[in-house]
């Protein structure tokens, strides 16, 4: 499937962002988040804002080391409601403004350096699943292209699968030896970009990824947006718009063992 420009990840970040100021505008601040179960609507927008300021400060400053999440600039949510959005957009704003300075010179990114432009990527998918989970929350209809939701899963596998990955358990997300499958569809694009696979293994060092297919204990497939979401834990392993063969408990022990 075909790869987001960075333009359009520039795009998501401010469109999602957007979203989510429309929705913290419209909305009581208390409005408990389900997908993030220890936030409300208010700590939902100030983690995104944060991101934001965040990311940039690491960009615009070519840090080589992590800059602390809770030094950075501006990264105090707004008291005053009339406030809110504006400091929501400004936030996504200031993050592809100081992409778009960057360009391709080296700065932290997760323990290593990485183009400046790692972080559009990034963001972008940061910015559009905590939008969906500001969706959810309010009972809206959730759209994500099969593109970019494509990506995401990518991303997301890249990064559980890599060694700097937070979550404690992820190599016990599968059994040694096992694998999972892994098919990401969108329907109604043409035949090159109509679909996106890939297999995961636990090797019993570690986990693996692998583009393609091949076999596997269990196999997962379904709509590229359906797919994320429950890779993420916004949607259910049971979704019904997947379709699930093999041994479908790995797949639950996966999700389990690897929260976003």
């Amino acid at each position: 499937m075909r790869k987001p420009s960075r333009d359009e990840f520039f795009a998501e970040i401010g469109a999602s962002a957007a979203r989510l100021a429309d929705i913290v505008k419209s909305n009581d601040q208390d409005l408990p988040v389900p997908t993030c179960p220890d936030w409300n609507l208010r700590q939902l927008a100030t983690h995104v804002g944060r991101v934001h300021r965040w990311a940039a400060e690491i960009v615009t400053t070519r840090a080589t080391e992590r800059v602390a999440f809770d030094s950075v600039p501006d990264g105090k949510f707004p008291a005053a409601a009339a406030e809110r959005a504006a400091w929501i957009n400004a936030g996504a704003a200031r993050v592809v403004a100081a992409i778009m300075d960057a360009g391709d010179e080296p700065v932290w990114a997760f323990g290593e350096l990485a183009p400046a432009t790692f972080w559009a990527r990034r963001q972008a998918h940061e910015t559009a699943v905590h939008r969906i989970d500001a969706e959810l929350a309010v009972g809206q209809a959730v759209r994500l292209d099969a593109g970019l939701a494509a990506d995401g899963i990518d991303e997301w596998l890249g990064m559980v699968a890599g060694r700097g990955y937070r979550g404690a358990d992820a190599a016990k997300a599968l059994p040694a030896g096992a694998r999972l499958q892994l098919r990401a569809t969108a329907p109604g694009a043409p035949a090159a970009d109509a679909a996106a696979e890939w297999v995961v293994g636990n090797t019993g060092a570690g986990l693996s990824l692998e583009p393609g297919s091949g076999p596997a204990d269990v196999s997962v497939s379904g709509p590229a947006d359906r797919l994320l979401l429950a890779l993420v834990r916004r949607a259910p392993a049971d979704d019904p718009a997947l379709a699930v063969t093999g041994t479908a408990t790995l797949f639950s022990g996966w999700l389990a063992a690897t929260p976003f």
